[in-house]
């Protein structure tokens, strides 16, 4: 299956699964590593994640630093972000542009 086949959801997920421990992305850096503007499709995507664990959309955070929404919730979502060496205080990233992960063109 090509990238033209694959769903655009399917397309978020592959770039997630490059996203590794320890860092950040946002709504908007999915979006542009898939050339769109559809910042909003990229949270639905987030949404309709069934394979948290596989899929880790814990990673993916607002622009501002604000965790924002979560699945299992937005405290098991700080606390998985945590785990991960990610310093949040008030539930925002501290320091986001040395944890934020970047996806090359």
């Amino acid at each position: 299956m090509n990238d033209q086949t694959k769903t655009f959801e399917a397309r978020c997920y592959e770039l997630l699964k490059l996203i590794p421990k320890g860092k950040v992305t946002t709504y908007g850096e999915i979006a542009r590593a898939l050339n769109t503007k559809a910042y909003q499709a990229v949270g639905n995507a987030m949404a309709k994640n069934k394979n948290l664990f596989v899929i880790p959309c814990h990673r993916v955070i607002r622009s501002n630093g604000e965790i924002g929404n979560y699945a299992l919730g937005a405290e098991k979502k700080a606390s998985l972000l945590r785990e991960e060496g990610v310093t949040l205080k008030a539930d925002k990233v501290q320091d986001l542009e040395a944890v934020i992960y970047r996806f090359r063109r």
